[in-house]
Parts: C-alpha cells; sequence; structure tokens
C-alpha cells in the first residue's frame, strides 16, 4: 500500500486520513504542533493514525497531500522543497481570502492558480490538483450525494495523476466520476469553482455538495 502523509489536522486532513486508513494505506498526519495532536486523540483525528511534524512527514511518505490553508500554503510548502522533491503532491486546497463572515473570498492568485504556483515552485515535485470543489464530506464520502458528483484531476505528469487516480478510487469515487482536466494550469478553473461556493454556502447552509458536470 502507498505510504500517505496529509499536511493539515483539520477537518479536511483529518477526515482523509481516516478514510485511507480505513482502506489498509499507512497514514501519517503532518502538525505544527505533534505532541499535542498526540495528545488529544479526541480531537478527531482516527486513532490508527500517526502524527509528526510537517517536515518529517513530506520526507518519508511516498504520497503527500496539501490540506492547509490555501492563502499560506505556498510559501509553507516551498520550505519543504527538498523533502517533496520527487514525491507526488496532491492539493486539495483553494487559496482564498476570508471574508468577514469566514466563507472564502477573493481568489490569491487571479488568472492562475496556487497548484499552478507550488508546481512552478517545487519543479522536482509532481503535483495533482484534485478535491477541491466540494464541501470536504463529500471528499471521502461521494456516494452520499443524490446525484453522481464530479472529481476533477490537473496535472503535468501523467503517471502521478494515475496513482492519484487510484487513491480517489479508494475514497470512494467511481471512474465515470473523475475527470482528468489536462495539465496543471487546468486548476485555475477548478480553483475558480470556489466563487460560486459562499452565496451556496449562505442560502443552505453546510449541506453536501460538489460542484459538479451534467451530461
Amino acid at each position: 500500500m502507498t505510504s500517505i502523509g496529509i499536511l493539515g489536522t483539520g477537518r479536511v486532513g483529518a477526515g482523509l486520513a481516516g478514510k485511507f486508513a480505513a482502506t489498509g494505506h499507512p497514514v501519517i498526519l503532518g502538525s505544527r504542533n505533534p505532541k499535542e495532536e498526540n495528545a488529544a486523540p479526541a480531537g478527531g483525528i482516527d486513532p490508527g493514525v500517526s502524527v509528526a511534524d510537517q517536515r518529517t512527514v513530506a520526507r518519508t511518505a511516498d504520497v503527500v497531500i496539501n490540506a492547509t490553508p490555501g492563502d499560506s500554503a505556498l510559501d509553507r510548502l516551498t520550505g519543504l522543497r527538498t523533502e517533496l522533491a520527487g514525491k507526488i503532491l496532491v492539493d486539495v486546497s483553494n487559496a482564498t481570502r476570508a471574508t468577514d463572515d469566514g466563507l472564502p473570498g477573493d481568489l490569491c492568485y487571479p488568472g492562475s492558480s496556487l497548484a499552478e504556483r507550488l508546481q512552478a515552485a517545487l519543479p522536482d515535485t509532481r503535483v495533482v490538483k484534485t478535491l477541491n470543489t466540494m464541501l470536504f464530506t463529500v471528499m471521502t464520502a461521494p456516494e452520499t450525494l443524490a446525484t453522481p458528483p464530479t472529481v476533477y484531476v490537473s496535472g503535468n505528469d501523467g503517471p502521478a495523476k494515475r496513482a492519484v487516480t487510484g487513491l480517489l478510487g479508494d475514497l470512494g469515487w467511481q471512474p465515470g466520476w473523475i475527470e482528468d482536466l489536462g495539465d496543471i494550469t487546468t486548476a485555475r478553473a477548478t480553483e475558480a469553482m470556489i466563487l460560486v461556493v459562499p452565496p451556496v454556502l449562505r442560502r443552505h447552509g453546510f449541506r453536501p455538495f460538489a460542484v459538479s458536470l451534467a451530461r
């Protein structure tokens, strides 16, 4: 099984960690305060998932998932350039500026994307963008939606995208629900989809949803 490192211990990171661990993958969460996280398993982290500092996670895992806040992820991950060399980096975040009510606001990189910036800053890392167009609960339970959802995949490296597609299958995404958009520049389209999310959440609350294709 592929070892998976997840940077970020919030709802997204903890949810992905629990699902991947349940499918048999060795999972390690990267925290800024690993001692505190290990001492407080009631915080939502699956007991079968280990916790370490982010640098250790980036160095030791086969595949690294960025589940840290998108507005600060570029600086954070650039600092891990050596550890991430040769790795697949799966970016599931959106780089936006927070509004007064805490929901996503303007894009941090209009005309570009966080994924493109990460790939440029980490040339020896294979960046794949996915899972950023849905409420976090849908990432690990796509079958719960009444309408089959879509998950988009962007990246320059074909084998890396195929590996990530396999991991999406472990999360419950069926092949027909996975849309490969092309190279990393296509991530700017899916990152821009976040702009539809705040009005949806304000109107309907945090009900599970995904921004999907209808055919």
